[in-house]
């Protein structure tokens, strides 16, 4: 199976102190929120347990915790899909994001000492190289990182908090977004406006850069929904 996949071979790490069923489940749920298997795309038991190299009942406990958490879901008979992204959780997860997000920026535009404008500056310029690539994880990570020190910069340890809470959600819709053709350069455009803004102290600036920010990777989404329906 291995040789025929479209998407990174799942690697389960045998020197992990945890119990194999949750080192399953970890590599699961990532190639999930990475977008590695899409919505509605079917997981085979057998066949994630060969590729993973371990026996079918940690991939069965794993999938089990995934349906419960809403990762999956299991059809009697007919097996087990990765669970498909409604327009009602888009609409969710994005509607609180902004409000948080435009807050954070905010807040970041009167409080972020110079230090941590700068690194979100230097963040901001890792990224203009790091997006020419075609690294989608890497371009993942680069785009958390950015977010992170928006809401570190706002000194409101609620905020960071909060967004926590909605990282799992808000990860895997990034994955979806950012690899949407031209995305990229819209993305990192709207980052740079949110620092100008931070930059000239402009709370109100900075709060409708985010809110514009966020609200385009929501049309993003749903574009991608839509399309996919």
């Amino acid at each position: 199976m291995a040789e025929h996949l479209e998407r990174p071979k799942l690697v389960v790490d045998f020197n992990s102190s945890k119990p194999l069923g949750e080192v399953v489940y970890e590599a699961l749920r990532e190639a999930i929120i990475r977008n590695q298997f899409k919505p509605g795309e079917r997981l085979m038991e057998t066949e994630l347990a060969d590729e993973m190299e371990v026996s079918r009942t940690p991939v069965r406990e794993a999938v089990r915790k995934l349906e419960a958490e809403g990762y999956v879901v299991m059809i009697p008979r007919k097996g087990t899909y990765v669970a498909s992204l409604s327009i009602q959780d888009v609409n969710d997860v994005f509607e609180i994001r902004a409000a948080l997000e435009a807050m954070a920026a905010s807040q970041a535009a009167v409080r972020a000492s110079e230090e941590e404008i700068a690194a979100i500056k230097k963040c901001i310029e890792a990224e203009a190289v790091l997006w020419e690539s075609a690294d989608l994880e890497k371009t993942v990570e680069s785009d958390i990182q950015f977010h992170s020190l928006l809401y570190r910069a706002s000194k409101n340890k609620k905020i960071e908090s909060l967004i926590n809470d909605l990282r799992e959600q808000t990860q895997r819709l990034r994955s979806s977004t950012l690899s949407t053709p031209g995305r990229l350069k819209f993305a990192l455009d709207e980052h740079r406006q949110i620092l100008a803004a931070i930059e000239a102290r402009d709370p109100q600036g900075a709060h409708e850069a985010a809110l514009a920010h966020i609200e385009r990777s929501r049309e993003v989404m749903l574009g991608l929904l839509r399309y996919q329906a």
